[in-house]
Order: structure tokens, then sequence, then C-alpha cells
């Protein structure tokens, strides 16, 4: 079964409901949702996509997420995401919303964050090894492993939203 999205237009309103392959294959936008993950001592959960992946096979993340379903708002696909990758069930904080030109096609991309407590069982489908780092651990990972570029992007906004704090990655995008 295909996955069907919204197609949207520059301010990110709704124009048609397409297959999500095509709206990535013609370049057309469409709506991600995404969460950094920290917990109590301000630690940011990092993860390993699976070799197996179709999109950046084997390059490590902060975010997780995916695409905002039919009708669903960028907090519900957030939240939704968070229990198919991780399976928790947690809120999610709208942190920001931009429009990404993306490594593979233009997205509209709501960040969020969320706060997590307890433990977690990714997927193993999703998630091919993960951990809690610190800010500096962050940034010295950064320097020796291959990161999704999109990620790195979504990362700098939120760290420019989230106020002052030492920056954890710097690549492409980062901060802008």
């Amino acid at each position: 079964m295909n996955e069907r999205v919204e197609r949207v237009d520059e301010q990110d309103r709704i124009l048609a409901v397409v297959d999500r392959e095509e709206a990535v294959r013609r370049g057309w936008l469409h709506r991600i949702a995404t969460t950094i993950c920290r917990d109590r001592q301000g630690r940011v959960l990092v993860h390993r996509r699976p070799e197996g992946t179709a999109r950046f096979p084997g390059l490590h993340d902060v975010m997780f997420g995916g695409a905002v379903e039919v009708g669903e708002s960028y907090e519900q696909a957030a939240t939704r995401e968070l229990a198919e990758e991780l399976g928790i069930h947690v809120p999610v904080r709208p942190v920001c919303r931009f429009l990404c030109r993306g490594a593979i096609s233009p997205y509209w991309l709501g960040v969020h964050e969320a706060v997590i407590t307890g433990g977690v069982m990714p997927d193993p489908g999703e998630v091919a090894w993960h951990a809690w780092l610190t800010e500096p651990e962050l940034r010295e990972a950064v320097r020796q492993w291959s990161f999704v570029p999109d990620g790195q992007q979504a990362y700098g906004r939120y760290l420019a939203q989230r106020g002052p704090g030492p920056a954890a990655l710097g690549g492409p995008g980062a901060g802008r």
C-alpha cells in the first residue's frame, strides 16, 4: 500500500493528496514531522539508521520522525512516529517549522522536542543503534561519524529556537 500525504504549497497550504514516493520523485512539497529526544539531564538521543533503509542507510541522526499522514497535524505525526520508532508515548512540544530543501526532495519540516523519562524500545527496522549523548559528546560524534544532512539543518534551527547553549551539530545549514 502506498503512503498518502498532503501535497502543500510554499505557504504550507494543502493542494492535494498524493503518493509520498511521487511527491519525492517530482519534488512536490509535503509535510514531515520530527522530534529531538532529550532526557532530564539534557542528553540527546542519537541513533544510526539501519543499512537496509531506503533513505540515508547507516547514517546517524538526532531526529525521529516521518511523513505527516493525510488529515494529521505535525504534533500528531510526531507523537505517532515516536510510538512507532521508539515504542514510547510522550507529549511533544513544537519548536519550529520551516521549508527544508532536503537532500532528497523539498518538504515542510515540523521540529518537536520530547523529554524522555523512561527507557525506549526502538524498532530495529528504524533504529540500528542508539545512545544518549551529552552535547560535547555529540559535537565529537559529528566530527567522526556521518550524519543525515537534513537532521543537521533541523538541529541547528532547534538550537537557535531553544535559546543560548552550545551548538552540537555544525554541518551545512546548522544554525541557519
